[in-house]
């Protein structure tokens, strides 16, 4: 029997958003900002590699959610985007139970294109946070929701 996960951070709530994908991959958890919102998830045994490590996909995963989702959300009304490009450089590794998350930064998000750039860190259960990926996006504007 493994012993249970840690609770989620306080201020933060399930996603407003999910997707057949996300809900294999998650769940997945926002707090509000006072510009934007930081997306993250608890590592499960799930979330892992064969090292036991929070898996580089699944850290690829967080990263295009968590540009898209506050880059979509920076603008009124949000927009409808596709990810054009993701690129991720890993610099660190996480466990099962740390909490991960992603603060985004917008760097622009116009008629066509968006860009935004995340860093991810890994806070362990008794710990402090530490860098485990850094990431940048551009994104196709294709409309806008509502």
């Amino acid at each position: 029997m493994t012993a249970p996960l840690p609770a989620v951070p306080d201020g933060f709530v399930p996603l407003f958003r999910t997707s057949p994908f996300l809900d294999l991959t998650g769940p997945y958890f926002h707090r509000p900002l006072a510009q934007g919102f930081l997306i993250g998830l608890r590592v499960a045994p799930m979330h892992t590699n064969a090292s036991g490590t929070w898996h580089g996909g699944a850290i690829a995963t967080l990263a295009d959610v968590a540009l898209g989702y506050v880059t979509a959300a920076s603008r009124t009304p949000p927009l409808r985007m596709i990810t054009s490009s993701l690129g991720v450089d890993y610099v660190g590794a996480a466990q099962v139970g740390d909490w991960v998350q992603a603060e985004v930064q917008v760097t622009k998000a116009g008629s066509r294109l968006a860009f935004a750039q995340a860093l991810i860190t890994a806070t362990p259960p008794q710990g402090e946070a530490q860098p485990v990926a850094s990431a940048r996006a551009v994104f196709l504007v294709v409309g806008v929701l509502g």
